[in-house]
């Protein structure tokens, strides 16, 4: 799924607590469903709070899919922020 040039992952195989990967022009970082930075840095403050905004309008989705992925089942896309 792609926000605004955004890219974000949510994988399989990860391990707890919940959280996705977001990359940005090369930069990764981690964020919990909170929307806490656990690793790494986007290196853009504008690209961090739109990320938060958007866990903001889909935290509800988030946490399905999580459960859908740690089920080995097919998640769902979420919608970008518009």
């Amino acid at each position: 799924m792609q926000v605004f040039g955004i890219i974000i992952r949510m994988f399989f195989d990860e391990h707890d607590p919940p959280h996705f990967h977001a990359e940005y022009q090369r930069n990764k970082a981690v964020f919990d469903f909170n929307g806490n930075i656990v690793k790494g840095s986007l290196n853009s403050k504008t690209a961090t709070r739109l990320v938060r905004e958007w866990i903001d309008l889909h935290l509800k989705e988030l946490g399905e899919d999580w459960e859908l992925a740690r089920a080995s089942k097919e998640i769902k896309k979420i919608a970008p922020l518009e």
